[in-house]
């Protein structure tokens, strides 16, 4: 890929690009903040300092990256969800009062509906088109699933290595699901997702940002949403 084909792959996809930049900075500067501090605690406890590496592959760095990720994937899961039926008037992240449900399938593009360029499961009808007419929510909710999983397994031994440190017996994972630890992150998480989700759902009415479409254009009145025009 060299030239102009390189020029356009990365013009054609330099949101997903920059965001997955953004994502591997994220990712650094948690390792290295992260280590820093495990280890300036060890260094109080007088125990053993960890490089970067070991920090990353621990079950520590595991279960605060997966309590993340599974939030956020929940947070999608939802509000695809909750946006097929129900609305908020003025609001760029809503569809027009009136649109609830599922839509037909001509305002779909579904079945016979379907343009020749529309996505060979989107024409093929049958389950293939109620799959994939599915496929993001299903996506989405499998991804917060292995995650919130994977929270629950690298938590747990996070979890036990600070029980062994204080003499207490480990945990098992069904124990350690139940604990106050663990919902303790979940709930924490959880929270402060609905509340970006409802705050942009209301700002949006209010406020612009010109250009981006997640606003309404800059002049639409407050309670006309970005789907009336």
């Amino acid at each position: 890929m060299t030239g102009q084909p390189r020029r356009a792959f990365l013009k054609d996809n330099a949101l997903s690009l920059a965001f997955l930049v953004l994502l591997l900075f994220s990712l650094a500067g948690q390792a290295l903040s992260g280590v820093a501090e495990y280890n300036e605690q060890a260094r109080i406890s007088s125990l053993q300092e960890i490089s970067v590496w070991r920090y990353v592959t621990s079950s520590r760095f595991a279960v605060d990256t997966a309590e993340n990720w599974q939030s956020e994937y929940l947070q999608f899961a939802v509000f695809i969800f909750l946006t097929i039926w129900l609305v908020q008037r003025g609001s760029s992240e809503s569809k027009k009062p009136g649109d609830e449900g599922r839509e037909t399938d001509k305002k779909q593009l579904v079945g016979r509906y379907a343009r020749e360029d529309s996505p060979p499961w989107a024409r093929a009808g049958g389950w293939r088109t109620t799959v994939y007419s599915h496929s993001l929510i299903f996506t989405m909710t499998t991804i917060f699933v292995l995650a919130w999983t994977a929270q629950a397994v690298a938590g747990r031994v996070a979890n036990n290595e600070d029980r062994m440190r204080d003499l207490l017996e480990p945990l098992t994972l069904g124990q350690y699901i139940a604990s106050p630890d663990f919902w303790g992150r979940t709930f924490q998480n959880w929270q402060s997702e609905m509340l970006a989700i409802a705050s942009m759902a209301i700002f949006s009415i209010y406020l612009r940002e010109r250009g981006s479409p997640e606003s309404k254009p800059v002049g639409m009145p407050h309670d006309e949403t970005s789907a009336d025009d």
